[in-house]
């Protein structure tokens, strides 16, 4: 059913608009004869149809046709202005304020009935039109939400390959993952910032899929030479990740690439220095090495949090970034929370 709202002074012109609006069929006449009251109305429902009368007291048809325009969703209304004025100027300001088109007075039942069924026709194609981009737009949304779910898949299975290799465990990169968006959150960065980091964070250590087993589960200290090998875990997962379509994999890529940099510039693989290092590696840093230091394996025991947190404070500016050290220690009590939302089998002493 079209809602078709009448506005006109003219209790017979109202009675006769609607006498020839239930004669179409399947409309609705909402009949007004005050255009503010009318326009008040508006506010609150969107017609499929407005006739109005050019000459009205308080608010002619000009006025409440760009009034009704301004409304929110009302601008493509169609509006048949009704008038005992044929002047062409009329007609041009009618137009260029959001008319669509005209009848004169007296308006002719056969032109009423053409010109209200084509305006009700263009009604309904706008209608149908703005339907289907909305169902355009859900399969969309809903296409781009699985790729996005399959995309999270594969880098946790990324992340988790070189894990089943690594004497570190699954809740590892789920941690250091929580931590690092924990820091970013304090450092103010965006929403969208800190979910990309959250996403992929887990793969800074997926390179060590290319690290021979006799070094990465070597239990005792490594040599220099084993050392200089596994070092190269950072390049290795820069090359895997590098150069993907997806922002998710390639923010990975830097990740892997820079979160064993240090902010004095001893670190690893090019020895960046301060801002030199992305941020997200800059904060990736400070969630790793704390939940390595916290985290018992086969070749340490776990440190208790307070030493973790005081080994941070030591090497706050030469290992890390201070305002990244600064924003993980903001918040500890988020940070056991994270911590037990994630368990080992071996769990933390705190």
């Amino acid at each position: 059913m079209h809602k078709v709202l009448v506005i006109d002074d003219s209790q017979g012109n109202l009675t006769l608009f609607k006498h020839l609006l239930i004669r179409l069929g399947d409309c609705e006449p909402v009949l007004f004869d005050n255009p503010l009251e009318a326009l008040a109305w508006c506010r609150g429902n969107i017609p499929d149809l407005i006739i109005v009368d050019f000459m009205m007291p308080e608010m002619d048809g000009l006025e409440f046709t760009a009034a009704f325009r301004a409304l929110h969703a009302c601008d493509e209304v169609p509006v048949l202005m009704v008038t005992a004025n044929d002047q062409k100027e009329i007609r041009y300001r009618a137009l260029r304020g959001g008319a669509n088109d005209f009848l004169t007075k007296p308006v002719d039942a056969m032109e009423f009935s053409a010109r209200a069924s084509n305006m009700l026709a263009l009604r309904e194609g706008q209608k149908h039109l703005a339907d289907r981009a909305l169902h355009l737009a859900s399969l969309v949304e809903e296409q781009t939400r699985q790729i996005r779910n399959r995309e999270r898949e594969l880098v946790y299975r990324l992340s988790r390959a070189a894990e089943f290799r690594d004497p570190e465990t699954g809740a590892h990169i789920q941690r250091m993952a929580h931590y690092s968006r924990h820091i970013a959150e304090i450092l103010g960065l965006d929403a969208k910032l800190q979910k990309l980091l959250l996403e992929a964070a887990p793969m800074h250590d997926v390179g060590k899929i290319g690290i021979p087993d006799q070094i990465l589960l070597k239990p005792g200290k490594l040599t220099d030479e084993e050392f200089t090998i596994m070092k190269d875990h950072a390049r290795l997962g820069y090359e895997l990740l590098k150069g993907s379509g997806s922002e998710v994999l390639s923010t990975g890529a830097d990740i892997a690439a820079t979160h064993h940099e240090k902010f004095d510039g001893k670190g690893y693989p090019k020895g960046l220095s301060g801002e030199e290092i992305p941020i997200f590696g800059r904060i990736t840093a400070v969630a790793d090495v704390f939940d390595a230091l916290t985290c018992e394996r086969p070749y340490k025991k776990a440190w208790p949090v307070s030493q973790a947190t005081a080994f941070l404070t030591v090497e706050r500016g030469r290992h890390f970034d201070p305002q990244c050290i600064d924003a993980f220690l903001q918040d500890m009590e988020k940070v056991l929370e994270i911590m037990a939302m994630f368990q080992d089998e071996v769990q933390t002493r705190l």
